[in-house]
C-alpha cells in the first residue's frame, strides 16, 4: 500500500486526483494540506482522509505519507518538491514542474540524486487512446508517417475575458497560459502519439492588452498569448503543424490528423466540451472507425466523465515503478526536456528563427 499526502487538495486535486486514488487498490491517502485549516479539515472529512494541515511541510513530513502529490499554483511547484525530496519522499508533481526551464532541470537532477520515484502529470501520455494510436502509427497502420497537423481549444484561457479564479495567469510568472498548460498538455499528447518534436519555429500572438475578468466589471493587464502557431519537425522526419487558440469559454474540440504513406488517421472528441488529455476519442483511419481494444483500457473508470481516468492510468504507473525500482514516466527529466521544448517554442517567436529541441 503506497501512502499518499496531497498538497493543494481544495482544487484541481479533488476533482482529479482524489477520486483517481479512492479507486485504485495500492493506495491510501492518509493526509491533505491547504492554505487553511478549515479547508483542509473539510477536504479530508469529505474523501475520508485520517490527517489535515494548513502547513505543506507538515505533511511532507509526517510518516505516514510516502509518496507526495504537488497540485498547488505553478510558482509555489518546486518550493514543495524541494521539500519533499529532502524528506526522502516520492514525488509526483502537477505539470507544469516549476516555471522556469533551467529549475525544471536542476529539480530533476536533484529528484535522481534522491532516489526516489518521481513524475510529473502529463497524463495524456497515459490516455489508451493516444497508446493505441501511437501503436497503430509504429505497426504501420498508415504506413510511414509523412505529418501530423494538431488543432484545439485553450479556453478558457487566452480569450478577451478571464473568470477571477484564473486572473492571476495573465502574468508569465504564474505559469499558467495558453502555452504553458494548454499546449504544454496538447503536445505531450501528440508526441506520445507521432514522436518528439526535434525543430520548431512558432508565433505566439496576444491579441488583448487588457482582458475583462468575468462578472467583477473590471480588467487586468494581459501579457501573456492567447494563440499558439507551431511549425516543426519530428524525429522520424515527419511535419509538424499546431494551432492552440485561446478562448473565453471552455473547449470547443480538438483536431489530430497522422497523414502516411498509406493513410490518414483521424483524432476527433465524441462529446463536445473536454479536451484531448481528459477523454476518449473517435479515432478513424482511412475513413473507418477503429474502436480501441479492451486490454487498453486499465481503470475501472470511465473516460467520458473527464479526467479521472487518465490520471488513474498514471498512478498505475507510479506504482510499477515503485515496485520495479525504476523511474515512472514520464519523469522529472521528461518534464525538464518538455520545459525545454516550450521555451524553444517561446524563443523562436521571440526571434522569428528556428529552434532545435535537444
Amino acid at each position: 500500500m503506497i501512502r499518499v499526502g496531497v498538497v493543494g487538495a481544495s482544487g484541481w486535486a479533488a476533482t482529479s486526483h482524489l477520486p483517481a486514488l479512492a479507486g485504485l487498490p495500492g493506495f491510501e491517502v492518509t493526509a491533505v494540506a491547504t492554505t487553511r485549516q478549515e479547508s483542509a479539515d473539510r477536504v479530508a472529512a469529505a474523501h475520508g482522509v485520517p490527517l489535515a494541515f494548513a502547513d505543506a511541510g507538515a505533511l511532507v513530513a509526517h510518516d505516514d505519507v510516502e509518496l507526495v502529490v504537488v497540485s498547488v499554483k505553478a510558482p509555489e511547484h518546486a518550493k514543495v518538491i524541494r521539500a519533499a525530496l529532502q524528506a526522502g519522499k516520492h514525488v509526483l508533481s502537477e505539470w507544469p514542474l516549476t516555471v522556469d526551464h533551467a529549475e525544471a532541470a536542476e529539480l530533476a537532477e536533484v529528484a535522481s540524486a534522491a532516489g526516489v520515484a518521481h513524475a510529473v502529470v502529463l497524463q495524456g501520455r497515459h490516455s489508451p487512446d493516444a497508446r493505441f494510436v501511437a501503436d497503430l502509427v509504429t505497426g504501420g497502420r498508415i504506413g510511414r508517417l509523412e505529418a501530423a497537423v494538431m488543432v484545439a481549444s485553450g479556453g478558457p484561457l487566452g480569450g478577451a475575458s478571464i473568470h477571477p479564479d484564473l486572473a492571476w495567469g495573465t502574468e508569465p510568472a504564474g505559469g499558467t497560459t495558453v502555452l504553458t498548460i494548454m499546449a504544454g498538455h496538447f503536445l505531450a499528447t501528440l508526441e506520445r502519439m507521432a514522436g518528439r518534436l526535434v525543430e520548431v519555429s512558432a508565433r505566439l500572438p496576444r491579441l488583448y492588452d487588457r482582458v475583462a475578468v468575468t462578472g467583477t466589471g473590471r480588467t487586468v493587464a494581459n501579457r501573456v498569448p492567447g494563440q499558439v502557431l507551431l511549425h516543426g519537425l519530428l524525429d522520424s522526419g515527419a511535419t509538424a503543424s499546431v494551432a492552440v487558440h485561446g478562448g473565453s469559454g471552455g473547449p470547443d474540440g480538438f483536431l489530430v490528423k497522422l497523414v502516411g504513406s498509406e493513410g490518414t488517421l483521424t483524432v476527433t472528441p465524441p462529446r463536445p466540451g473536454s479536451y484531448m488529455h481528459w477523454t476518449d476519442w473517435d479515432i478513424e483511419v482511412g475513413g473507418e472507425r477503429v474502436a480501441v481494444p479492451a486490454s487498453y483500457r486499465t481503470v475501472p473508470f470511465d473516460p467520458a466523465a473527464g479526467p479521472v481516468a487518465n490520471i488513474a492510468a498514471l498512478y498505475q504507473e507510479i506504482a510499477r515503478a515503485i515496485a520495479e525500482g525504476r523511474s515512472p514516466h514520464p519523469d522529472f527529466h521528461a518534464a525538464a526536456r518538455h520545459h525545454r521544448l516550450l521555451a524553444a517554442i517561446e524563443h523562436a517567436a521571440r526571434t522569428g528563427g528556428t529552434e532545435e529541441i535537444s
